[in-house]
């Protein structure tokens, strides 16, 4: 594991942690998220990858800039810090947010795309999916951070959210999510770019291999989402987790499954 750095994209100040050697692997961030998150899983991986994780703009250690947060442009500083880290072209894993940005960079550079996981993901919010948005973006409009934390835990299944072991996970969790005021305000940006989020009509386009992962109880990208990503690019793989622990949060409710699935499809791209 290599220490976490910055590096400099554009306006800003990147955070930057790699983990391993091999073919680049570039996992991007859902809302609220820092780079922190991946730790567990991302050395998991490294043992076939380079593990690329990074603080999106104006969350965790990187500075927030200039200009309005889209998807857009959050897959244009995706873009630029492969540039900054010499990677030609690399896997992508994105969480939630984190998908629609890989969809968007997909969409831009597709020759700097290796093959996609697309892990929670959606292309355009149905009415369903504005309100869940709505109601969580409104602490985080607010400044009220123990408001928008609470309500996060509509990620989790109803299961792990009536267990013992609950607490213990939201304990170690907590350090990583946002904490001062421009974080937080930075986390009201990230979901208004989440609301904004549309790529249906030209998902078709897509040439990279593809995998959809998608749960049963997922609150924020539900399932139909995942079915309608997976439909609309060509040859996608779709998983659909079931049961208890296919919440929005499955990785980590279901990281026995969710570890080597990705792994073993990072794997058959490597073969092809």
């Amino acid at each position: 594991m290599t220490q976490q750095r910055t590096v400099d994209v554009g306006d800003i100040s990147v955070a930057v942690q790699e983990y391993g050697e091999g073919e680049p692997l570039l996992v991007i961030n859902g809302t609220s998220q820092s780079l922190g998150f991946w730790t567990e899983m991302a050395e998991v991986w490294a043992a076939t990858h380079r593990v690329v994780t990074y603080d999106l703009r104006g969350m965790g250690g990187t500075s927030r800039g200039d200009g309005e947060m889209t998807v857009a442009s959050l897959a244009a500083d995706a873009r630029g810090l492969l540039d900054a880290l010499g990677i030609e072209r690399a896997h992508v894993l994105g969480y939630s947010l984190g998908s629609a940005i890989a969809q968007e960079l997909a969409l831009a550079v597709p020759e700097r795309v290796s093959s996609l996981v697309l892990y929670c993901t959606w292309a355009r919010t149905d009415g369903f999916q504005r309100a869940m948005m709505t109601g969580l973006a409104y602490p985080w409009r607010h400044g009220d951070l123990a408001g928008g934390l609470g309500a996060l835990g509509v990620a989790f299944s109803p299961q792990l959210l009536d267990s013992p072991e609950f607490g213990g996970l939201i304990e170690q969790l907590l350090p990583l999510f946002p904490s001062t005021p421009e974080q937080i305000a930075a986390t009201a940006e990230q979901w208004d770019a989440d609301l904004g989020h549309d790529t249906l009509d030209r998902l078709g386009s897509l040439t990279a291999p593809t995998l959809v992962i998608a749960g049963e109880q997922d609150l924020l990208t539900p399932p139909w989402h995942g079915r309608q990503v997976a439909a609309a690019i060509p040859g996608a793989r779709l998983e659909y987790f079931t049961g208890p622990g296919s919440s929005h949060a499955l990785g980590v409710e279901r990281p026995e499954e969710f570890l080597p699935l990705v792994g073993g499809f990072l794997a058959e791209q490597r073969v092809r």
